[in-house]
This record gives structure tokens, sequence and C-alpha cells, in this order.
């Protein structure tokens, strides 16, 4: 056998050097990377694939260290970290079901089927884990085929990942098994129990909340932060699934088959209305002369500002609208990032002198002279509207900053009401592999950026992390501060999302930097069923999901 098919050469770091055919990631890494940098790799990239530290390499290839403080390597982390818990759930309390539903800080909020964790059941789970972690146990990877998952689902009582199996279109599939249980996950793992460095259980009735690490500190679980106007509103999304009979995948995919979607969509559609309504009538009550409606990218803002202005209209009140992206600065005016770029997410991006002093002067009935911004060349138009307000008008103003202490603080508290707008999806893939709010809301910017702004979904994935990164500064510190929370999600968009994405993803080559974001999300619509263009026609214009579909009847029909 010739030396070329015994050896590969691997390129890591500024090292390359031919080894064994056949040496795992994790061997690679120790033999090119400075010990502490291969000691905090997770995982690997190589040509757009996440390769897990025990996969053998048989191809020269370049490999990139996966770290936690990668948005990649905190998914791996939490997801070994999810069958840590569940395998000791089953040690602990065989028989007892538990739900992973979503995000709340660095931790993800799990709670049981029935009844509910004590504080010494949650203390129990966490010292049988950390023992777990002290015997190093590996997770192991096995091919399985469907029907061989499908019944080891149907045996375990896990009949929601057996349904969903169904729905899979690949008949191989990839298992782990670590103690006693055996789970399907969405993307890489670590190689064993042993390289979970830390964690917490926070006790939360009816559940517990498993705490994970900050990115800026990998070795301590981050603490817990109270959250309760974002549970709360969770809380009211997953009431909403039960009026709906839909919690995960499996039960949308039901109703689509049987024909019964489009009456999933009409009350999917009324209880976002009748939400609306209650919030314009605490409006009205509250007396309040400005709204702040703020949130992430793709949350739905701006058609949420026009449908709440309906409302307040129908209880006699007199909203005007204004967008704080009128208010941005010129290009060559607005910060950098350290890599030399405009920093778009930060709040001194806008002009907030001038936006301080609209607010006072309109909040004060005087004519105002509102700014108005051309995106097409990036500067404030020279051409400005006229605005004043009534004893009686209500100044609703949308934007991502609207709760900023930068903003806010010249405002008399007791004349503003704050809502925070996001989309905060409760559709399960299953119990226990939850869909991320994060890629629902990436998916609703791929559809819209490809439509109204002839962005590729490449262009839109590279330019993510820096819009996820000013959300994590500008945006989530300051959303305890809304008196309200109102949920965009609709359970019924997945579906429709996969009809408008799902081939413009596949478009993305696996060699490309933004195969690794687009093949996470095609897994997901994967499981999806699509809807037929009369599904499509059933969505109200109104529809908050029409701003990124298109056919809204606040800006594209006339």
């Amino acid at each position: 056998m010739s030396q070329q098919q015994t050896t590969v050469r691997i390129t890591a770091g500024n090292q390359t050097a031919a080894l064994p055919a056949g040496t795992t990631v994790a061997d690679a890494l120790d033999a090119l990377l400075p010990p502490g940098q291969a000691e905090g790799a997770l995982a690997a990239m190589c040509a757009g694939q996440c390769l897990e530290l025990t996969q053998p390499l048989h191809k020269d290839c370049v490999l990139e260290p996966v770290s936690y403080q990668q948005e990649e390597g905190r998914r791996i982390y939490e997801r070994s970290l999810r069958l840590l818990f569940l395998a000791s759930m089953k040690r602990l309390f065989p028989g007892r079901r538990v739900r992973m539903l979503h995000s709340v800080g660095h931790g993800l909020y799990i709670r049981p089927q029935e009844g509910f964790l004590t504080h010494e059941d949650v203390r129990a789970l966490e010292n049988d884990m950390r023992e777990l972690i002290r015997q190093d146990l590996p997770y192991l990877r096995q091919e399985w085929t469907r029907q061989q998952a499908i019944a080891y689902f149907e045996s375990e009582g896990w009949h929601d990942k057996a349904e969903l199996l169904r729905y899979r279109p690949k008949e191989k599939m990839t298992m782990y098994r670590m103690a006693d249980v055996c789970e399907y996950f969405y993307g890489a793992m670590l190689p064993t129990s042993g390289r979970i460095t830390a964690f917490g259980l926070k006790p939360h009735y009816p559940g517990l909340v498993l705490c994970a690490p900050a990115p800026e500190n990998p070795e301590a679980p981050a603490p817990y932060v109270s959250r309760n106007k974002f549970l709360r509103v969770f809380d009211e999304s997953q009431r909403w699934c039960s009026i709906l009979g839909a919690r995960n995948v499996a039960d949308v995919n039901r109703m689509i088959r049987e024909g019964d979607i489009r009456e999933f969509i009409r009350v999917s559609e009324a209880l976002h209305d009748k939400s609306i309504a209650r919030i314009a009538d605490e409006i009205t009550a509250r007396r309040a002369r400005i709204v702040m409606i703020f949130g992430p990218s793709s949350s739905g803002k701006t058609t949420f500002a026009n449908r709440l202005a309906v409302h307040l209209r129908v209880l006699g009140q007199k909203p005007h609208l204004i967008s704080l992206d009128d208010f941005y600065r010129n290009r060559a005016d607005l910060p950098l990032e350290a890599d030399g770029t405009p920093d778009l997410e930060s709040v001194d991006a806008l002009d907030v002198p001038l936006l301080t002093s609209c607010l006072e002067g309109l909040l004060s009935g005087q004519p105002v002279q509102m700014p108005q911004f051309d995106f097409k060349v990036a500067r404030r138009s020279p051409e400005s509207r006229l605005m004043q307000l009534g004893q009686e008008d209500i100044l609703l103003v949308e934007g991502i900053h609207g709760m900023n202490d930068r903003i806010v603080s010249e405002i008399p508290e007791q004349l503003m009401y704050g809502v925070y707008v996001s989309a905060l999806g409760c559709i399960n893939l299953d119990d226990h592999n939850r869909i991320r709010t994060t890629d629902v809301r990436l998916l609703r910017r791929i559809v819209r950026d490809m439509r109204k702004r002839n962005t590729t979904p490449a262009q839109t994935i590279d330019m993510w992390p820096k819009v996820r990164q000013g959300e994590e500064k500008w945006i989530f510190p300051y959303q305890e501060r809304a008196d309200v929370m109102f949920n965009t999600s609709l359970h019924y968009e997945l579906p429709v999302l996969k009809t408008m994405a799902y081939e413009l993803l596949l478009q993305i080559p696996s060699s490309a930097p933004q195969h690794l974001v687009a093949h996470r999300l095609l897994k997901v619509l994967h499981y999806f069923l699509p809807v037929s263009g009369a599904v499509m026609d059933e969505i109200p214009p109104l529809s908050i999901l029409r701003e990124f579909v298109g056919d809204s009847a606040f800006y594209d029909i006339h």
C-alpha cells in the first residue's frame, strides 16, 4: 500500500502534518494545535461540515476548531447536556416524561408532562448528572434504520418521536446512546459526558431550568436571571398550543394531511387578533400617549404596530406611527465594529438627540418635521414630513431600541406603555427537540430579504451573527421592562416558510461557509409537509406572516 493511501495531510491552525489515515478529529487537533486551544475544541469544521471529535479522517483536509464561544459549539454542548439530563431522568424517575420548551437566558426550561418536580427532585437530578459526568461515559454514535428508531421510541412511550420519524425522508439515521438512553438529535454531539464542564439546575415550578455557561465563561453555569414576563408569554403560547391541538410537528402535519390546516390558520390568526385587542384595551385604559414597540429582527414589529393602530382606532383613538429606522445616521456617520464595518445594531447608529427632541416636541403638541431615511442610498432624505399630535392622540414608536435608556429616559413613565414583540415559537420537533426561535426568525428574514431586497439566503446567513450579537447587547437586556409581551409566532408558519425557502437553501453548496446553517434549517424543514397554494391564500392580508411572505395589506396590496 502506498504512502499516499496510508496517510492524510491535515491542516489546523498554522500547522500541517501527515497523519495516519483514520486519525480522529480530536487526535489531529491535539497534534496540530497548542494545548489550550485543542482542549477547548468541541468539534471541528471541515469544508462546510461540522465533524465530531470522534470522527476518523480519511482524506486530506483543513480543520477549524469549534469552541464554546461559537454558536455551533454552544449548540453541541446543549444537545449533549440534554441527553445527560434525559439519562438521569430515566435513572431516577423511569416512566416520567418531560418536555423541553424554550430558552431562558443561557438556560433551557423543562417541565414534566404531568405533575411537577420538587426541589428535592431537582437536586437529586443534578447530583446524578454530576455522577454521570464523573464516570465520563461515552456518547455512542450508532446508525439505525428509521423503522428501528420508530420501534424503540414506541417501546419507550415516546410516541411523538415515533410519529415524527414517519415524515423523515431518509431511511438511515444517527442515534446516540448514553447510559440507558438512546436519543436522536439534530446535529453533532460531544464524545463523552466528561466533556461537560459546567451546568446547573434551577427549580422553576412546575419544572426546572437547565443552565449552561455563558459564552464568555464556559467554565461555570451562567447565573439564572428571572424573566417572569418572558415565561408568562410562553405559558400563554403553550395554552394556545392546547387550544389548537398542535404541540409538535407531527400534529401540524396531521392537519395538513387531513385537510384541517385552513381552519388551523383561522384559529391561529383569531388568537393573535384577540391578544392585540386586549393590548389596545390596556393602552386605552392606561391613557398612554406613547407606545414603544420593540423587539429583535424579523419579529413582525411593523405589522404588529399597524394592527395595533387598527384596534386603537376601533376604541376611538387616533394613533400615529413612527419608525426608529427613519432616525438612522448617514452611513458615513455610523459607529464601526472592531473589523471596521458599520455597526447597524448599535443604538448609536440612530441620531438619538434628534429622536428625543422630536418625541418631546410631539408630546408637547408642537408641529415637528419628522425625518425620513432613504435605504436605497443609505442617507437621510432631504424631504421630511410634518407631524403634530392632538391632546388625545397616541404615538406608536416601532424599532429594535424602543426601551433603551438613551431613548426613554426623558419620557414621563406615566405616559408610556412598552410592548416587547418577538417570534417565540412553541411548536417542537418532538418533546425533547425544540425549534429555536432564532432559527424561525432567520427563516422569516431569508424569505423577506430574497423577496424584497433581492438578498440571497447565503448573504442573509452571513449577516445574521452580527444581528444576533446586537440583540444580545441592545434588545434582550431590556425585554422585561415592557408592560406586555406579544408572541408574533404563528403555529402554522413553518410549513409556509418551507414552501418558500426550502429550494433556496438547497442551492447553497456543501463547500460554502453558509452550508452549516443552511443544513441545520433544512433538517428542521425536512419534517414539515408542504402546503398548497389554496392554503397560502388562506393567510389573511393583515397577518404578521404576510410581512415576510408578501401580499400584506399594509405594504404590498394597493
